[in-house]
């Protein structure tokens, strides 16, 4: 059976909000994926119809979200972008080199230690958002995929469905990406990746 009622509490920034019955004032969670594709963002107030259905934990959730007139459209199964391959083939890949003597292992210690760091803060920050504690700001985790923190912030953003969906973020985020990628390509074009592990061996090889 299908209901008629208004958004109301609409966060624009996480997605969601709720949806108030008309029949019987009964208050339902809705996410923006509850619309159908292409459909404009909710405002508050907004008159939609939809139907309801409970998930795992028992709780109420507005689906097959409409606005008045809107015509029924199919929704295509959508294939999400496997992060997790892409940030542990990243990973490997550059170990691999570094094994092979074609990276320097500055490079992958950078990547294995930055990516490590970056897949706590992503998963703390989406335990955060789930219990209302202070969030990680997104300037920080922008600020260690851009050094290269971003394979692990892949598998993190998969494992813990955690700021794949917000447009904005991920526009910056694959910014980083390629600045990164830039940036380790002149580092190895330079040499000047190749004379800091030199460094570092003699360092280590010194404290020995």
């Amino acid at each position: 059976m299908r209901l008629v009622g208004r958004i109301s509490d609409w966060n624009e920034a996480k997605g969601y909000g709720f949806v108030t019955s008309q029949a019987d004032g009964v208050r339902t969670f809705v996410h923006i994926k509850a619309f159908q594709i292409r459909s404009r963002r909710p405002v508050n107030g907004e008159l939609i119809s939809y139907s309801v259905s409970t998930d795992s934990r028992g709780r109420a959730n507005a689906t097959e979200v409409r606005f008045p007139g809107q015509v029924v459209e199919k929704r295509t199964p959508h294939k999400p972008m496997p992060r997790l391959a892409i940030g542990v083939s990243v990973l490997l890949a550059s170990t691999a080199g570094s094994l092979f003597g074609m990276v320097p292992a500055v490079i992958t210690l950078a990547y294995l230690i930055l990516s490590t760091l970056s897949y706590l803060m992503y998963t703390l920050d989406k335990t955060a958002a789930g219990k209302g504690w202070q969030r990680t700001p997104e300037i920080t985790l922008h600020t260690l995929d851009l050094l290269g923190g971003w394979p692990g912030a892949l598998i993190a953003q998969q494992q813990a469905r955690h700021k794949t969906v917000k447009t904005s973020f991920q526009v910056i985020f694959w910014m980083t990406v390629l600045f990164n990628i830039a940036a380790v390509v002149w580092l190895l074009h330079s040499g000047i990746a190749g004379a800091l592990t030199s460094l570092l061996l003699d360092a280590w090889r010194a404290s020995l």
